[in-house]
């Protein structure tokens, strides 16, 4: 085996497996946001996968509000806000649809919209 070969394999590793920041964040709600469709089309049947989507999506939006709160953000002021304002909401809806007063369809579509914003704004996702 050439030394060539050999580098190349030592560090395809390594290429395939780095991630940006914006990728990592696109891939976090991709997740979250198929399981919350999933559970959200499934009926009663599927009301403890909601539960748990409705979990792990409340979490992904508190660590981006605690992030944007955080004066050391880089990102715009209004956007800033708007990401809180987007969290807050989130969490209240979360709630209507805990109780079955709502479904997750509005949840779903903020993560399909960020996911857009994601993906059109880094281009690496």
């Amino acid at each position: 085996m050439n030394i060539a070969v050999l580098a190349n394999s030592a560090y395809s590793d390594a290429k395939t497996s780095v991630m940006t920041e914006r990728s990592t964040e696109y891939q976090a709600f991709a997740r979250i946001t198929h399981r919350l469709t999933k559970a959200n089309s499934g009926g009663l049947e599927q009301f403890n996968d909601l539960v748990r989507a409705i979990s792990d999506n409340r979490k992904l939006w508190n660590i981006l509000a605690v992030d944007v709160a955080n004066p050391d953000n880089q990102l715009s002021p209004d956007l800033r806000a708007r990401i809180f304002y987007l969290a807050e909401f989130t969490e209240l809806h979360s709630q209507k649809v805990l109780a079955r007063e709502q479904d997750a369809t509005a949840l779903i579509d903020i993560n399909t919209a960020i996911m857009r914003g994601l993906r059109m704004e880094g281009g690496d996702a």
